[in-house]
């Protein structure tokens, strides 16, 4: 199944300042993170973007804010973003049925959110080098149960390339340039 930019939306969970920096190579996370939202950004792919519980674990971090075009956070408590009305009212909004997946921990929200999303009727597309968890191994499972429960895996730039479905458009060279 193709994944195209008109029919996706993007979702960044809960990179957040207090739990980023307990992550698995979280340095590798962000920056791939921050490429693949400058990407979804320059192909007009809407990405809506979570914070679990920011009093506890702090705001998002500047590094993801300042990559995207829009920053209005949706705070949540429940570990899936399906357990917050208005994620799912701003997802509704997008009248987008693929969602392209980031974010933390793996094994928790993003799995959680998944599974929702596929109950959702919606098509999760994990992005496997831009979520973490504070142990490898659950990474590790969580994206065997996400690929059990439906979820697409893929990685930052093969869905940026599968995005732009083309070489020679201004989308294309700001692609090219960012994963360079």
């Amino acid at each position: 199944m193709r994944i195209e930019r008109e029919e996706s939306s993007g979702l960044v969970i809960d990179i957040q300042e207090r739990l980023y920096p307990h992550m698995d190579q979280p340095e590798l996370l962000l920056h791939n993170t921050v490429i693949l939202l400058k990407g979804l950004n320059a192909l007009g792919v809407p990405v809506l973007l979570t914070e679990q519980y920011p009093e506890g674990l702090g705001p998002t971090l500047r590094e993801i804010r300042n990559a995207l075009a829009r920053f209005d956070p949706i705070r949540k408590i429940a570990f899936s973003c399906c357990g917050e009305p208005g994620y799912l009212m701003a997802l509704e909004q997008t009248a987008r049925r693929k969602v392209i997946i980031s974010g933390i921990e793996a094994h928790v929200c993003v799995m959680q959110t998944v599974i929702d999303l596929v109950e959702n009727g919606y098509i999760p597309v994990v992005v496997e080098d831009c979520i973490s968890s504070r142990k490898p191994g659950d990474k590790k499972v969580a994206l065997e149960r996400m690929r059990m429960e439906g979820a697409m895996v893929t990685t930052m730039e093969s869905i940026l390339f599968e995005l732009a479905r083309v070489s020679g458009t201004d989308e294309f060279k700001v692609i090219s340039r960012l994963v360079k």
